[in-house]
């Protein structure tokens, strides 16, 4: 494995390996001799794992880590999922499991991972504590649809704004939560099962047909955009395979679109850290048809790529740290409509 890694990253143009490691004690080791810009650690190895070998890094020399990681172990202490909120940048999936010596058919996905590594604001990486579980509240949609919905986008660093996000948001909203971050098949079960065990509200990866109620959550299936659609009498959840934007699939501006067409000014949008411009447009839509937007700040993004060209497409009536979002997501859901406007300003 370490092997393969090594002519993969040496065969770019970009990156050159100053060194391996057996193991995780080894690592921090080479790391602290060395002091590589990016690592790429594994999430199964002997003596020190991946997921303790993170947490020293991140606490003791902090540095942008990329993850290699088998196919997802689904539940709540999901490994990958867990790194991710450790401070881990990103992950690359292993094809076909722990041992994977055809790693590099995912060579590509590696390398542009790496490149994102570059653009990381390590001071927006904090290492999330070992999170509480929680009981859920009681559902009380009642078979009925949710009357207002908040959109929610992230991509790189999302798994760890989300962890903050959304579990810090009332069970009584009376709004349906849907979430669109950039991630591969079956992982995105696996975080939704993560998001469910911390927050008060039942949060579910998203099925075709299934009913917006308020005070649940819905998370993009990766490999399928979401929107939301109105049947006349009753709002409910749609899945489609059609072709990526963006380069991703789940994209969030078609989710973003469709809650602006469905809610209108009950509406809010939220951009949260990631590379690239998702959620840029389906912000605008939502704020031009009244709803509300906020957009995370610099300071706090693991990169500001998404939530600098949402704030310069569409605005915000809200710019925060990531520690504020759900108050911010509260508080302009306590706060009358915005009515519909063409202007796009962005206010703190």
């Amino acid at each position: 494995m370490r092997k393969v890694v090594t002519e993969i990253i040496d065969g770019s143009e970009s990156f050159r390996v100053i060194g391996t490691a057996r193991n995780g004690h080894d690592a921090l080791r080479q790391i602290h001799a060395l002091d590589p810009e990016i690592v790429t650690l594994d999430v199964e190895m002997p003596e020190l794992d991946g997921l303790q070998t993170l947490g020293y890094i991140m606490s003791e020399t902090p540095r942008p880590v990329v993850m290699l990681s088998a196919a997802a172990s689904g539940g709540k202490d999901d490994p990958t999922i867990r790194a991710l909120e450790l401070g881990a940048l990103d992950f690359v999936r292993k094809p076909s499991g722990p041992i994977s010596l055809d790693i590099a058919s995912v060579a590509q996905v590696l390398l542009e991972a790496l490149r994102a590594a570059l653009q990381v604001n390590l001071r927006g990486v904090g290492m999330l504590a070992r999170p509480r579980f929680v009981t859920h509240a009681p559902v009380v949609g009642g078979g009925r649809s949710a009357a207002r919905a908040i959109a929610i986008a992230s991509s790189t660093g999302g798994p760890r704004a989300l962890a903050e996000v959304v579990p810090a948001i009332p069970a009584d909203t009376h709004a349906a939560i849907l979430i669109v971050q950039h991630m591969p098949k079956g992982f995105t079960r696996a975080l939704a099962q993560r998001l469910d065990a911390l927050s008060a509200i039942t949060i579910g990866e998203a099925k075709h047909g299934e009913l917006v109620e308020p005070n649940r959550g819905y998370l993009a299936p990766g490999g399928l955009h979401m929107t939301v659609v109105d049947s006349g009498d009753q709002i409910r959840i749609a899945l489609d395979d059609s072709p990526t934007i963006h380069g991703v699939r789940p994209a969030a501006d078609p989710l973003f679109r469709s809650v602006a067409a469905v809610y209108g000014n009950d509406s809010i949008g939220v951009v949260l850290t990631g590379m690239g411009r998702d959620g840029a447009q389906g912000l605008r839509a939502i704020r031009d048809v009244g709803g509300r937007g906020i957009v995370q700040d610099e300071a706090t993004s693991t990169i500001y790529g998404m939530p600098q060209a949402a704030l310069n497409v569409a605005g915000a009536e809200r710019v925060l740290p990531l520690g504020q979002v759900a108050a911010g997501i509260v508080e302009l859901l306590g706060t009358p409509r915005r009515r519909t406007s063409g202007n796009h300003s962005a206010g703190q």
